[in-house]
């Protein structure tokens, strides 16, 4: 369960866990059970479960297989804190990431505390890029606690972003993702939310890269913000 990806920010993949449960406001239109829900119909195996937490221990090795160096987003049709996915399962995942330094693995949350509560039984090498979900300010303290962990980059996706974020806490962060949602029932992101963050990224010197305005038809409004892409990537010299 490796596949390419289409979101602009990474280039695979890898689900050794999938499935989830809803936690906040951000996860109202979860992409990730509209897909679980289709594969499910569909008869595909590993979503016999349809969207309930369900660890594929077959895949923890995957990427040691890989020999060209790709990002790969980590868990992208769950949660890799959540309660359900035991500590031994999440040691396994880190394991394999710190055996393949050739791969950047970025990994998001909206499980902040109970990654603080793990993170220091686990290795943090230079390629795993931690981050978190911020959708609006009802959950800024996710900011905090990932300020705690010691990724060498720690990042925020502020996406689907539903609500203003004028006071974000930056020290600590070197990146920022920020996304209209999308999809059916998409609800609408102002454009001077965007326009807040960026600034604030501005005066942080942390990179900013926009995503999508969202929609119910995201190809149709696009991604260019001020006339053109913002598609900045941190790097290890900025840690």
């Amino acid at each position: 369960m490796a596949t390419q990806s289409n979101i602009e920010w990474t280039e695979m993949t890898w689900n050794p866990v999938t499935g989830c449960t809803k936690v906040s406001q951000g996860c109202k239109h979860c992409y990730a059970e509209r897909m679980a829900r289709r594969l499910h119909a569909m008869g595909v195996k590993r979503y016999r479960n349809g969207f309930g937490v369900t660890l594929h221990s077959d895949l923890i090795d995957l990427p040691r297989t890989w020999g060209k160096p790709r990002k790969v987003f980590v868990n992208s049709m769950s949660d890799l804190f959540h309660d359900d996915v035991p500590l031994d399962f999440i040691e396994r995942i880190f394991e394999t990431m710190n055996a393949c330094p050739q791969h950047t693995f970025q990994i998001l949350t909206k499980r902040s505390a109970r990654l603080v509560d793990v993170a220091s039984h686990l290795p943090w090498p230079k390629n795993v890029w931690m981050g978190v979900s911020v959708e609006s300010s009802d959950v800024i303290e996710r900011v905090h606690e990932l300020a705690r962990v010691p990724a060498a980059i720690r990042f925020l996706s502020c996406e689907p972003l539903i609500g203003p974020l004028n006071s974000l806490p930056l020290a600590g962060i070197h990146w920022v993702i920020v996304g209209g949602e999308s999809g059916p029932h998409a609800r609408p992101m102002a454009e001077e939310w965007v326009e807040s963050i960026f600034t604030q990224c501005r005066k942080a010197r942390v990179q900013f890269f926009f995503k999508q305005w969202g929609g119910v038809r995201k190809d149709l409004t696009g991604r260019k913000l001020h006339g053109r892409t913002y598609d900045e990537m941190p790097s290890l010299a900025m840690a």
